[in-house]
């Protein structure tokens, strides 16, 4: 445990930081799997569950937890999947 002031909030934020990057990852990886299903079992409303999943792809990439290339990547292999 620190001994120093800034520190030990450092510890504070950085824990708090992790949970909320932990629970936007997950929703994300949630998402992207319910967009998988909704194309494989050809849903009727696949189309809106992709275009949320893409939604939330940006939105992960615009918050810093995906790296924009990856984001490019996940949105492209959704627009195929969609499209194929």
């Amino acid at each position: 445990m620190p001994n120093i002031k800034s520190a030990k909030k450092r510890v504070k934020v950085n824990a708090k930081k992790t949970a909320i990057n932990k629970s936007r990852k997950s929703n994300l990886k949630t998402m992207l799997k319910k967009a998988d299903i909704a194309v494989a079992t050809n849903a009727p409303d696949k189309e809106a569950v992709v275009i949320n999943a893409i939604k939330r792809v940006d939105q992960a990439c615009a918050k810093g937890l995906m790296h924009k290339n990856k984001a490019a990547r996940k949105k492209s292999q959704l627009a195929k999947k969609l499209n194929g």
